[in-house]
């Protein structure tokens, strides 16, 4: 792509009114755009991100045979009056013009319980598991933490439909390594541990998955040796014992949460009436799970935690581009082989081309450095005339000069 053609433009200063290190980056590196409080608008260069976010989600939830949909975001009051959660004030509502409610849905566990009704009804239908990347709405009263914590926001929520709590037990644990595989993709997962924390109303106790970030409004305690830690909110003898860790062993840190599971039980499918006939001719409710990580919030984390003083550091799964191609003046000699390369890489690979005219090299390599992109690519004179181009990995200070031949070889490994 080329720069130039790009209609977003950096900012020199962070926005005023921003205090979140992610959305201030993000902002000024015109990747999203803020409406209002938690609520984000992505730009090409951020959608470019969230999309292959979203995509490496989307493969380990299709290995642990999700089947995709899309549900509405209208919600039918009925269906959470029956659970007892439509007078939480998390809701968005509005009233249609015939006069009825609804509400903007901040999850799905009631709505598709109501759908599975028409499709299980023997435990031959079973198990089921469905997920969903789509937007949700919440009324948080905190919404400081840029893309971190939204009012409105983008969400994968998985659940699964199961016999038995055993059978949800087993692929409770699957799911586990699936959510740690894709914190591996994305980049972060060497700070991401998997945490033990309150069922809240669903069960004993629920597994999050926290990063390790200064700026995270949670306290975990953290066991490096055994890749697990405690959320504050359960950290008793208790709960240390039955997880087999010692107050001796953890660290305290501060932590962004990632993602959740939960084992629902019958929570839901009871109210719903979701039952199925057993192998013994009576009626069983439906075991459920749900799982629930937020892209946008994985983006956010990722420049939370990989971010230096002069901007963004992309991990090469979710960045926009691979490479970014900066032309440095506009000589005849730099313009005729910075586009020379350019046609050549991006047949093989994304390529963000500067080939902005009038703007000073200083410029250049500050918005090369903001806005992130892996490897940095240098056409000038002063390169040419060392025999190629400068080549430079954003999370590394030296930058190497390198014939096109080598570069090439280099992208193409």
């Amino acid at each position: 792509m080329l720069q130039s053609q790009l209609f977003t433009k950096t900012r020199k200063e962070s926005p005023s009114d921003e205090v979140s290190k992610n959305a201030s980056l993000l902002i000024k590196a015109g990747f999203i755009y803020k409406e209002v409080a938690g609520v984000y608008s992505y730009l090409p260069l951020g959608l470019r991100v969230l999309n292959k976010i979203n995509n490496i989600i989307r493969k380990e939830m299709d290995d642990l045979g999700g089947q995709e949909v899309l549900l509405s975001a209208m919600q039918n009051p009925e269906e959470w009056k029956k659970s007892d959660r439509w007078d939480l004030p998390v809701w968005f509502k509005t009233k249609l013009s015939n006069g009825s409610d609804t509400g903007l849905g901040w999850t799905h566990e009631e709505h598709l319980a109501n759908i599975m009704t028409n499709h299980i009804h023997s435990y031959k239908d079973l198990p089921r598991f469905v997920y969903q990347i789509q937007t949700k709405f919440r009324n948080e009263e905190r919404a400081k933490s840029g893309i971190l914590r939204g009012r409105e926001f983008l969400m994968k929520d998985f659940y699964s439909f199961h016999t038995s709590s055993e059978d949800l037990d087993s692929f409770y644990e699957k799911a586990k390594k699936a959510y740690i595989n894709i914190f591996n993709k994305v980049g972060i997962g060497e700070i991401t541990y998997t945490t033990l924390a309150s069922g809240g109303a669903f069960s004993k106790f629920s597994h999050e998955f926290q990063t390790i970030c200064q700026s995270g409004e949670d306290i975990i305690y953290v066991s490096k040796e055994k890749n697990l830690a405690v959320n504050r909110e359960v950290y008793e003898d208790e709960v240390l014992k039955e997880a087999g860790l010692s107050k001796n062993d953890l660290v305290e840190e501060k932590s962004v949460e990632v993602g959740n599971i939960f084992k629902l039980g019958t929570r839901f499918s009871e109210p719903l009436g979701l039952n199925y006939k057993g192998e013994d001719g009576k009626q069983k409710p439906v075991v459920m799970g749900s799982y629930g990580i937020g892209p946008g919030r994985l983006m956010g984390t990722v420049v939370e935690t990989l971010s230096d003083e002069k901007g963004i550091i992309w991990p090469e799964s979710i960045t926009p581009f691979k490479v970014h191609l900066l032309r440095l003046g506009d000589s005849q000699k730099a313009t005729l082989q910075g586009e020379e390369i350019y046609n050549k890489l991006k047949s093989i690979l994304e390529v963000l081309y500067d080939d902005r005219e009038n703007v000073g090299a200083g410029e250049k390599l500050k918005d090369a450095d903001l806005i992130g992109i892996p490897y940095r690519i240098i056409v000038s004179e002063k390169t040419l005339d060392a025999g190629g181009v400068g080549v430079k990995r954003r999370d590394e200070e030296a930058e190497k000069i390198m014939t096109t031949e080598e570069l090439f070889n280099l992208m193409k490994s």
